[in-house]
């Protein structure tokens, strides 16, 4: 009996962890069987030479070891010289602007007053109360991370999942990325329908 009120208490930080995670998009290529995939080789997409170059560097060094991360625990495996897929990523990090309605209260008061009956002095409290919403815009960066897998032999796109989120600047942190690829790669069960 204990065990099962236990249940409820040991489930809640797993629903809190998925409910707060970053909303991920999959499209996948319905005629493709990918029972037949089991190796990948990175594509070099980043050519950019320039300041920013070393701050890209670890960016993409902790894009392939959370994908390779999670790609290992499917069962593939990297391959250099004769992949399966084909896989690259994109980073795209944007300023825009976000519409946002915050609350407004009133400010707490007391009054005090004399009261004849009893001859003394009372006090009454009065609590904030709401008083309406407050709609303004604020300006925010989004950073959405892509990650597709082309197939070797055709050049064909086979699966392409992404996701946006609220980022802190323009390089996104390897907590961010690893993020962003566990909410991608939760959907990856898609291809094995």
């Amino acid at each position: 009996m204990n065990v099962l009120k236990a249940i409820p208490v040991l489930m809640l930080p797993i629903v809190l962890a998925v409910g707060c995670a970053t909303p991920a998009y999959v499209e996948k290529d319905e005629t493709t069987d990918f029972s037949r995939y089991k190796t990948y080789a990175w594509i070099d997409t980043d050519k950019k030479e320039g300041k920013n170059r070393h701050n890209n560097d670890f960016m993409k060094r902790n894009v392939h070891e959370s994908v390779n991360a999670r790609l290992q625990k499917e069962g593939w495996r990297e391959d250099k010289t004769r992949p399966d897929v084909l896989i690259s990523y994109d980073i795209l990090v944007e300023k825009t602007t976000r519409e946002q309605s915050n609350p407004v209260y009133s400010a707490p008061f007391r009054r005090v007053f004399y009261n004849p009956f009893y001859r003394r002095w009372g006090t009454i409290y009065y609590p904030s109360s709401f008083m309406g919403y407050d709609y303004g815009t604020a300006e925010v960066r989004e950073g959405t991370l892509t990650v597709t897998m082309v197939d070797a032999k055709t050049d064909k796109t086979i699966w392409q999942g992404w996701t946006t989120d609220d980022v802190n600047s323009r390089n996104l942190t390897r907590k961010e990325i690893q993020s962003s690829v566990n909410s991608i790669f939760r959907k990856f069960y898609v291809v094995k329908r």
